[in-house]
């Protein structure tokens, strides 16, 4: 059993050399290590506030796409109003365009009926004097000695000569 005693010369020997790693090792190791592991820590900190800033963000940007999506709807119910009123607008515009195209139609209509019945008119006006000055230049061509005999030939002319005047 003595091969797992040591002696005590070795233990004092070992515990000297602890103490001196000890002391180095608290001296210069552990604020190394100490440092690095509160950096470490401050990164993970500063990890997890810029991760909850981020998720602030994401949540902000949520809403403002869906305020966005809200405008750009309203926005398109407000195009599609103002199309259906532009569209009836134009539609009342071409109607009343073509009523007054159909008046505008209506009036030429009824000045060239008016001329043409002017014409016409003038026409039979031009015929009856031509009628009169036929009969007038028949009766002077005929010496007719009594009246009765010219009242009964004027109205035989007339008879036989008569223009039809049709409404």
């Amino acid at each position: 059993m003595d091969l797992f005693l040591p002696e005590s010369g070795l233990v004092i020997w070992m515990l000297i050399a602890f103490l001196i790693v000890f002391a180095i090792l608290a001296k210069a190791g552990w604020p190394m290590i100490m440092g690095a592991v509160e950096k470490r820590n401050a990164h993970i900190a500063d990890s997890l506030l810029k991760a909850e800033e981020a998720n602030n963000a994401l949540a902000g940007i949520e809403q403002k796409q869906k305020e966005t999506l809200v405008a750009t709807q309203a926005e398109q119910i407000r195009i599609m109003k103002e199309s259906q009123d532009l569209k009836n607008q134009v539609i009342e515009e071409a109607k009343v365009q073509a009523r007054k195209e159909a008046e505008k139609i209506v009036a030429d209509a009824r000045l060239k009926i008016e001329k043409e019945q002017a014409e016409a008119m003038a026409n039979i006006k031009n015929e009856v004097i031509a009628l009169s000055v036929d009969i007038a230049e028949k009766l002077l061509q005929r010496e007719l000695d009594d009246k009765p005999s010219q009242s009964a030939y004027i109205e035989q002319l007339l008879k036989n000569n008569q223009p039809r005047i049709e409404a």
